[in-house]
């Protein structure tokens, strides 16, 4: 669930040792990373997180104050409130089907998803970034998402396409993605190095700060443009220049 309700720590100092604070290749005073692998988020970074936020903060304290007759204002507050419980750093934060238990509700959470996917857009950068890195490097997508939302907004942007192989830190590896550990579960399914693979994420912390401590090239998507630094981005575009392209052609990553 990647909703904004103010958990955030995304422009704290977590003292990470900042491994990934290097560039490889220099052409006319621009340093360039080496990258074999690019890895992208989901929800915030390709896709507009509209369609979650109806999910999470319209859809399930509709379905809630249906469920105990009481309005929609009152069922909303009563919902967040145990979403703060939980809290994003917990498994169950992402886990749609943990929460219709939770608040026992009627309808089936793929009713719920159906009814929203008209929600689902994929950012203007999105499709132009991945089409044109698709024919240059092997593209993954690592996010916090649980399957459910994965599979139906990659299947209605159809961005899906791009990609060689898809994670999800909580249904594949039982795990939040701001664990290092995630992140090198990543490397060793595609059989890389830390180093050799590049991130880019509008999590501060989660796509950011963890991957780096791992010696991951991360970018920090902020689209607002407010913030800017050499591993900041405001459109993904821009990441097509810090990229060194391959000179003996596009790696294979295993299946």
């Amino acid at each position: 669930m990647k909703i904004r309700i103010c958990f955030g720590f995304r422009n704290s100092n977590f003292g990470f040792h900042n491994r990934a604070d290097f560039t490889i290749g220099e052409n006319r005073g621009t340093a360039y990373i080496m990258a074999k692998i690019i890895s992208f988020d989901m929800d915030g970074t390709l896709v507009n997180p509209e369609f979650t936020e109806w999910v999470w903060l319209h859809g399930i304290p509709r379905l809630y104050a249906r469920k105990r007759g009481i309005s929609f204002d009152e069922a909303r507050a009563l919902v967040v409130e145990e979403y703060r419980k939980v809290g994003e750093g917990a498994i169950e934060w992402y886990d749609i089907k943990y929460w219709f238990k939770v608040f026992e509700l009627d309808e089936t959470w793929e009713a719920l998803m159906e009814h929203y996917a008209g929600k689902i857009s994929a950012y203007q950068d999105a499709g132009h970034i991945l089409g044109r890195l698709k024919e240059k490097y092997p593209l993954v997508l690592s996010s916090n998402a649980g399957r459910e939302f994965i599979d139906v907004e990659m299947d209605v942007t159809g961005l899906g396409r791009y990609f060689d192989r898809i994670f999800s830190a909580t249904s594949d590896f039982g795990v939040v993605k701001k664990t290092v550990r995630f992140y090198q579960q990543v490397c060793e399914a595609l059989k890389a190095e830390p180093e050799e693979i590049v991130h880019v994420g509008d999590h501060y912390e989660f796509d950011y700060l963890v991957p780096r401590s791992l010696g991951i090239h991360a970018f920090y998507l902020d689209r607002s443009g407010k913030q800017s630094e050499d591993s900041f981005l405001s459109d993904l575009r821009d990441l097509e220049k810090r990229l060194l392209p391959i000179a003996d052609g596009r790696l294979r990553i295993p299946d």
